[in-house]
């Protein structure tokens, strides 16, 4: 470090400056640097396998007959599902359910096979976790896919019992075959969407409230953000100085995290890597703009960590991921677009997993370009509003002591 008779205000003083506090202060280090890291660790350890099978399901069989046993074994030899219990009644399934132990209960009824022969449409029922959207829409969709091919088959042999040809069958039961292809997600990896966009949302979190603290410890009161425009010869250098080391930082934890993604869970890149590139710092800057503006505008630092975790904690709930931002009310879809993490997503999973044109993502790249200016023009009308009352203070004249002599001067 520069000794103080050599030390020159200017931004790489500030620069510096910063870098030692992480050797001072190693919380200031783990939370802008470890804390992401080892949540990302964590989900991407989750979501390892990309996509969940073999859910366990109970299975009420009151018919206990061939039919039942083989519907039993089909919904069984899924991917989906796996059926791990066989209970007596619906009240041990459904505890079953509340316990987490299994993801849904299928209940075969009496007589089943006997109405299917007849020529009856007896009704079977699956129950299962609406609260647990993923987990039981996963069992649902093997146990109905089950179900169909079994209901199929036997339509099917009971037309060629009845001598009618197997082809001429096969058309009767499926007139108009319907081929569903997923597009962007053949696999449906949640590793390549669900991960993909919780860990920018983490991310997301820890920028804002990282800066700040890191920005409020030096403007928390008027000596401290004194010692900072010193150091850096300014306002302007002074910040710039300030922010530049954790954009730095928070851009190669990014940058680790998409190695993940892509190197070693094999997330594909079929859109423009420049693009992706540029969407990166941009949602990096903003929202560091975001938290270095709370840390101007409220006081004591601890109310702008509050606010800045308050708006940014939902932020998944309303970035469109796990739910269509169309179907939203007005509130929370307001709320995501003044989001810089719902543009980011939108231009990541465009140039990921849709492979969109370029021309087609410039608009997220304009938002968050415009969220920057805007969030930069900000910041800056707050700091020369700081400026502008600090030099009110210093031409302050001095209001004179009050005579106390008990004499009248002169």
């Amino acid at each position: 470090m520069m000794a103080k008779g050599r030390l020159r205000p200017g931004f790489l003083t500030v620069f510096r400056r910063e870098f030692d506090h992480f050797r001072r202060r190693p919380f200031l280090l783990f939370l802008t640097t470890v804390l992401p890291l080892l949540l990302m660790a964590v989900l991407a350890a989750v979501f390892s396998a990309g996509l969940a099978t073999k859910l366990p399901i109970a299975v009420l069989d009151l018919d206990n007959t061939d039919l039942s046993r083989t519907i039993i074994r089909t919904v069984d030899a899924t991917p989906d599902a796996a059926v791990a219990r066989n209970v007596s009644d619906l009240a041990e399934g459904r505890q079953l359910i509340l316990s987490g132990s299994v993801h849904g209960l299928l209940m075969l009824p009496h007589n089943l096979e006997r109405d299917v022969f007849s020529g009856r449409r007896p009704e079977v029922v699956f129950f299962y976790n609406t609260q647990t959207m993923t987990t039981g829409n996963l069992t649902l969709r093997g146990v109905s896919a089950a179900v169909q091919t079994v209901a199929a088959g036997i339509r099917l042999s009971l037309r060629t019992s009845q001598g009618q040809p197997l082809d001429e069958a096969e058309e009767q039961l499926a007139p108009i075959p319907v081929q569903v292809t997923p597009l962007f997600n053949p696999s449906l990896n949640y590793a390549h969407f669900l991960l993909a966009a919780l860990l920018p949302s983490v991310l997301q979190v820890i920028i804002v409230t990282t800066m700040a603290y890191a920005v409020g410890l030096d403007v928390e009161t008027s000596h401290r953000l004194r010692i900072l425009r010193r150091l850096g010869g300014g306002l302007w250098p002074a910040m710039a100085g300030k922010i530049l080391p954790y954009t730095l930082l928070f851009l190669v934890v990014l940058g680790i995290a998409d190695w993940v993604l892509f190197s070693l869970l094999g997330m594909p890149l079929r859109g423009d890597r420049y693009l992706l590139l540029a969407c990166g710092i941009l949602f990096v800057l903003a929202n560091q703009l975001i938290g270095t503006l709370l840390a101007l505008l409220l006081k004591p630092m601890a109310s702008a960590i509050s606010i800045g975790t308050l708006l940014m904690a939902p932020a998944f709930g309303f970035m469109g991921i796990g739910f269509p931002r169309i179907g939203m009310n007005a509130f929370a879809y307001s709320w995501g677009e003044i989001i810089p993490g719902t543009w980011y997503m939108t231009a990541r999973i465009d140039q990921t997993l849709r492979g969109t044109p370029v021309y087609l993502s410039l608009k997220p790249v304009a938002v968050l370009l415009f969220m920057v200016v805007l969030l930069a023009g900000l910041t800056a009308l707050r700091l020369e509003a700081m400026r502008a009352r600090r030099l009110r203070e210093r031409e302050q004249p001095i209001a004179p002591e009050p005579n106390t002599s008990g004499r009248a001067a002169g």
